[in-house]
């Protein structure tokens, strides 16, 4: 049973994510990112690059810089080859996860491939640096796919522990500013969890396999879709593939799998709550250092000694 203490979050909305092409030419599917930055604070973009034609992938993103940000790109299938201008060079594989700090500036490359039928599944998360630390030297974690913990419950509740701690274990990326915890759940058919949450953070989840319902067995409210092919309906049943979900405050979610299971990512992190200045893959505090930045950029100083 529910503590009378316990205050179990609700979802504030529900939304589709959105398809869209970048770098060469990559389809892929935005969550969120180039708006509103206040309710996913101190997350700014998240993407699922997912696709099973190699054309509508294959030109990948070539060089461009970042600054002032944090990129964490988790693959699920399919590989990313990946090279900065530090001289870093490698290849993440499914299962694998890069958390990339580009602090003060960084110019990188990814080039996804398909796997043996030519699917790429991946996403990509970007989380904002606080002002102290926009500056910071640039840094890498690259991490194996065998260095992620993952912890089965009785039920057959499945988490890989990307960063954060969850169920006594700790994810392998560890120093980010966000402090996050980031974890890929996979819950059997027609199973109900309630999962912690900290009161202070963000957080959002996002389906990607089967379908899950995210609400408060003493609370069945309906939850408002924002997904223009639906008009406007009330979410009364459950989230299904590329839904995301923002959460209100509490201290734990509950939720509820479908006839086929669910498989979400569970998302969390302590806001920072600085001023946003974002233009493209740079994003700083002002629109004086964002200026600064792109002029540098321009004249060949944007990469510190």
């Amino acid at each position: 049973m529910t503590s009378p203490t316990t205050h179990v979050r609700q979802p504030q909305r529900i939304t589709t994510s959105q398809p869209m092409v970048e770098g060469a030419g990559v389809h892929l599917h935005r969550g969120f990112g180039f708006g509103e930055t206040g309710p996913f604070d101190p997350f700014l973009l998240f993407d699922d690059f997912r696709n099973e034609d190699p054309q509508r992938y294959a030109n990948g993103f070539p060089w461009h810089p970042h600054r002032g940000i944090e990129t964490i790109t988790y693959v699920l299938a399919g590989t990313v080859d990946h090279a900065d201008s530090l001289g870093n060079r490698g290849q993440l594989a499914a299962g694998d996860i890069q958390w990339m700090t580009a602090g003060s500036g960084i110019m990188h490359q990814e080039m996804p491939h398909g796997d043996a039928a030519g699917r790429m599944h991946g996403f990509q998360l970007w989380a904002n640096l606080p002002a102290k630390h926009k500056m910071t030297r640039p840094r890498y974690q690259d991490i194996s796919a065998k260095d992620v913990p993952t912890v089965v419950d009785d039920d057959g509740t499945s988490v890989r522990v990307l960063c954060g701690d969850f169920w006594g274990e700790r994810g392998p990326v560890e120093g980010v500013a966000a402090d996050p915890r980031y974890l890929d759940i996979s819950l059997p058919p027609n199973t109900s969890r309630s999962i912690p949450i900290e009161t202070t953070r963000h957080a959002f989840a996002y389906v990607f396999a089967g379908s899950v319902r995210f609400k408060d067995a003493s609370d069945p409210r309906d939850v408002r879709v924002e997904d223009p092919m639906n008009h406007g309906q009330s979410l009364a049943e459950f989230a299904g593939n590329r839904s995301l979900v923002l959460f209100d405050q509490g201290d734990s979610i509950r939720v509820e799998s479908g006839e086929e299971g669910g498989r979400f990512l569970l998302v969390s992190g302590e806001p920072i709550k600085e001023p946003v200045a974002w233009r493209g893959p740079i994003v700083m505090n002002t629109q004086a250092e964002l200026q600064q930045a792109w002029r540098e950029l321009k004249d060949g100083s944007f990469i510190k000694p």
